[in-house]
C-alpha cells in the first residue's frame, strides 16, 4: 500500500538502482502519497499530467489530484501497486491478482462508488472495469425495486410515466 510521503521532493531515483517514485496529492487534506512510477502510470490522467509538465512533474509539490480524496487515493494506490508491472506473468501471479481483486472489492457501497468515480477520473481502465463488474454482479437478477432499495434510490416516476417507459422500451423488459 502507498505510504504518505514525508518531507522532500517528488520524483526521485538513485544511482543505487532504486525505482523512480512519483508523489501524488489528494484533494481534501492534501495528503501526499509516494508511489512507484510504474504504479502511478497505470493512470492515464497521471501519465498525461507528467507528459504535460515535463520530466520532473512531481517536483516539490507533487501532482495534485483535485477529484480524489485521501481515503480513496490510498485505496486506488493499493490496487495500482498490486497491478503495476513487476516482470512476472506466471499463472500463479495471475491467480494471485484475481484473488486480490476479489478481496479488494469487499467494500461498502460508498467506497465502491468512490473507487468507481476515482478510477474513471484517473482513467485506470482495469480498476474501472473491476468496479463496474462488481456493481453489475450486485444488481444481476434483481428487480428495479430491489436495485433502488440496495442503492437507496427512490422512484421519481408516476405509474403512468413508468408504464410509458416500459411501452417505449419493451426490448428491455
Amino acid at each position: 500500500m502507498a505510504a504518505a510521503a514525508g518531507s522532500g521532493g517528488g520524483s526521485s531515483s538513485s544511482s543505487s538502482g532504486e525505482e523512480k517514485t512519483i508523489v501524488l496529492v489528494s484533494s481534501d487534506i492534501r495528503a501526499r502519497f509516494e508511489v512507484r512510477e510504474a504504479a502511478a502510470l497505470l493512470s492515464k490522467t497521471v501519465r498525461r499530467m507528467i507528459d504535460e509538465a515535463g520530466a520532473d512533474a512531481s517536483g516539490d509539490d507533487g501532482i495534485l489530484l483535485p477529484e480524489v480524496d485521501a481515503k480513496t487515493l490510498a485505496k486506488v494506490l493499493e490496487y495500482c501497486n498490486k497491478h503495476a508491472p513487476a516482470g512476472s506473468s506466471s499463472s500463479a501471479a495471475e491467480e494471485d491478482l484475481e484473488r486480490f481483486d476479489r478481496e479488494f472489492m469487499h467494500v461498502d457501497l460508498g467506497t465502491l462508488y468512490s473507487l468507481t468515480t476515482a478510477s474513471s477520473y484517473l482513467k485506470i481502465e482495469g480498476l474501472l472495469n473491476l468496479t463496474c463488474k462488481t456493481i453489475a454482479d450486485m444488481i444481476k437478477g434483481k428487480t428495479p425495486e430491489q436495485i433502488r432499495k440496495m442503492f437507496g434510490m427512490t422512484n421519481e416516476l408516476t405509474t403512468e410515466e413508468e408504464d410509458e417507459v416500459r411501452r417505449e422500451n419493451t426490448w428491455a423488459f
